[in-house]
């Protein structure tokens, strides 16, 4: 189904209506509204003003559109600033208190911030929450968005010292695992302790990874507590997060998403790419300038659809330019369509479009809509009229998206490692994240992500581009998965508290590969060296381990012949970066040995299965061909797929 993001305080009342029945008519179903409007909910302390609400809710409603309330915690109003100043959060870059004027101005650390956003929500979950028009309920919006998640504050540094007293149990405890002999940095009690911000030089990493273990679970408690108030008085109805990219808020999103019954996420592809391709070359990026780069978005798809391990939404899809991003451009005629499609293929319920109609006032009102400002029709209309027609004759609902064969570990604690310690400035552990998945897309392979801890049970193959601190009891599990296992460099690097695994690297992980990881350095990524594999030599760059391979098998080698990728039984590690040819490579190797069937696609054009339905999806300015084999049945499109367009085919039984 198809959705819409709707702000009725931002419109005459008169123009709802009409609203309604053109979102009707197009082909929309849900409609999202409130989760900015607590300044028109809530005027003044304690006096609440519904009647706009219900109106609007109720004028959606009769249009047969079903109602998704966001809970409006991510903008507290002006008069519960003033009255308790302590909910601005403190920037720890500057020590400054972030002001109020924008959004997302509040502390999690903040006792009276989580007492007001658990009274509005349970307020507005006890008005609405069986509402016949209503369907589900978002929480906040876009949580930990603008580097929200970490503050400096008083409260927080109190409620840090509380939860290193609780995992630590004496402060002798916690000066033994941080190390904190080192520099005479020792505490004499919890009380002591401050907030890793301001230090002449760098903190210790130990005490800055402890923060940011406190600063997500601050962040988990307040929207866990925020949808036990949903499930208590909204019984039947769905709850959901808009999450955005998962590297960018600090937060365990697992367990942020644990609660909910699907997540959802808030897709900009022409935003993300101008942020992800900032340091390419115009030849580089200019080919995905208005489409977006092919693998971003369904990389950020199956994280999405895997974190609470069912189906997605996409809470909000980019329609035309947006007014956030280094450079805002146009999408090329057709991507809005395509775009939504590659949703649906990796396994969305719906797409919902940011915004309505363009607004002509604040921040976003350089950000397009469907309609304009003058509420004429934008160019990304006569796109979603063809796709509502398109979905009409296309099962989805009885094709869910399957159970890959493969899966990606993705590591919560390997991003705050990536940021606490880095060693090298050119590592991204996201990066390195999305380099494997698009090696693994361009094998035309569906891809499943997992957390560490996760069920891997029934994956052929599980790649670990970096598991940074595994414990006993993961390990145990990807060895009784039977998969074949690839680790990629720094994995099994650290303990809990950021120090050197005990008998070197990789720790734990030392069960499944008995080696050793003896030195590592970094290179500048235009200072590349170089690693063979069979008769092929490829880059290896950035990150790179020596590696005692004790009686381990050695598949490909360093320049100077010393092990680079070696072998134990069906486990692997990989002990350096290296370019997007040699993972194609070693992937295709890997899956071949397992009977995992692969298919080389061509440029920019890319594979997804949603149950018996296979998509082909062509990011390229030129018409390809499809993999189908002879004979497909196709539902959409045919054997050559035009220019930033799709086919659909079913998958035969036999």
């Amino acid at each position: 189904m198809l959705g819409v993001c709707y702000y009725p305080e931002h419109w005459p009342e008169a123009c709802w209506a009409d609203d309604a029945a053109s979102m009707a008519a197009l082909g929309l179903s849900y409609v999202r509204i409130g989760e900015f409007a607590w300044s028109r909910l809530e005027p003044d302390p304690g006096r609440y003003d519904f009647g706009w609400f219900d109106r609007a809710i109720e004028t959606l409603g009769a249009a047969g559109l079903k109602v998704v309330i966001g809970t409006p915690t991510a903008t507290p109003p002006k008069w519960l600033i003033d009255r308790h100043p302590d909910i601005l959060p403190v920037d720890p870059a500057t020590g400054r208190v972030r002001g109020f004027g924008s959004r997302r101005h509040y502390d999690f650390s903040s006792a009276n911030y989580h007492r007001e956003a658990m009274r509005i929500t349970t307020v507005l979950a006890e008005r609405y929450g069986q509402h016949a028009a209503v369907a589900g309920w978002q929480t906040d919006n876009e949580i930990s968005c603008h580097d929200t998640t970490l503050s400096a504050s008083d409260a927080a540094r109190d409620g840090f010292r509380a939860w290193c007293r609780d995992r630590y149990g004496s402060i002798a405890a916690l000066n033994a695992a941080w190390g904190n002999v080192f520099w005479s940095m020792e505490y004499r009690d919890f009380a002591e302790i401050e907030l890793p911000f301001g230090a002449v030089t760098e903190t210790s990493p130990a005490h800055r990874m402890a923060f940011k273990r406190y600063a997500s679970d601050r962040v988990v408690a307040f929207h866990r507590d925020m949808v036990a108030i949903l499930r208590a008085h909204a019984p039947g109805r769905f709850i959901t997060h808009n999450f955005i990219p998962m590297n960018e808020t600090g937060v365990d999103n697992h367990a942020l998403a644990a609660p909910l019954d699907f997540a959802s996420y808030d897709n900009y592809p022409l935003g993300r790419t101008d942020l992800v391709m900032q340091r390419a070359t115009a030849a580089e990026f200019r080919p995905y300038m208005r489409t977006g780069h092919p693998d971003f978005g369904a990389f950020f798809f199956d994280q999405t659809r895997c974190l609470t391990g069912r189906s997605f939404w996409v809470m909000e899809q980019q329609p035309g330019p947006v007014n956030w991003a280094g450079h805002n451009p146009s999408p090329a005629p057709g991507m809005v369509r395509l775009w939504s499609w590659e949703a649906f293929a990796h396994g969305a319920d719906v797409v919902s479009y940011f915004r309505w109609r363009q607004v002509p006032f604040a921040q976003e009102q350089m950000h397009a809509g469907l309609r304009r400002p003058d509420n004429s029709e934008a160019e990304a209309w006569p796109e979603i009229e063809r796709l509502a027609a398109e979905l009409s004759g296309i099962d989805l609902t009885g094709n869910p998206a399957a159970k890959a064969s493969v899966a990606l570990i993705v590591d919560t604690e390997a991003q705050w490692l990536n940021e606490v310690e880095r060693q090298g400035d050119s590592y991204d552990y996201t990066r390195v994240l999305l380099d494997w998945y698009r090696a693994l897309r361009a094998l035309g392979l569906d891809v499943d992500f997992v957390a560490p801890g996760g069920d891997v049970a029934g994956y052929r193959l599980i790649l670990a581009p970096c598991l940074a601190m595994p414990d006993a009891g993961f390990v145990e599990q990807l060895a009784q998965s039977g998969a074949t296992l690839l680790f990629g460099p720094r994995s099994g690097a650290k303990t809990k508290d950021v120090t050197i695994v005990d008998g070197l690297p990789p720790g734990p992980l030392r069960a499944l590969l008995p080696i050793r990881i003896l030195s590592t350095e970094t290179l500048r990524p235009d200072c590349p060296e170089t690693i063979r594999l069979g008769d092929r030599t490829h880059a290896s760059t950035m990150w790179r381990e020596s590696v005692d391979p004790g009686s381990c098998d050695v598949l490909a080698r360093y320049a100077d012949d010393r092990p680079a990728l070696v072998r134990a039984g069906k486990a692997h590690y990989l002990a350096t970066l290296t370019d997007d040819a040699f993972l194609v490579e070693l992937f295709e190797q890997l899956c071949a040995t397992i009977g995992i069937a692969t298919v080389r696609l061509a440029h920019d054009l890319r594979l997804r299965t949603r149950g018996t339905l296979a998509f082909a999806l062509n990011y390229a300015a030129v018409a390809v061909d499809t993999p189908a084999p002879p004979g497909a049945h196709y539902l959409l499109g045919g054997p050559v797929i035009p220019a930033r367009d799709l086919a659909i085919w079913r998958i035969s039984s036999t």
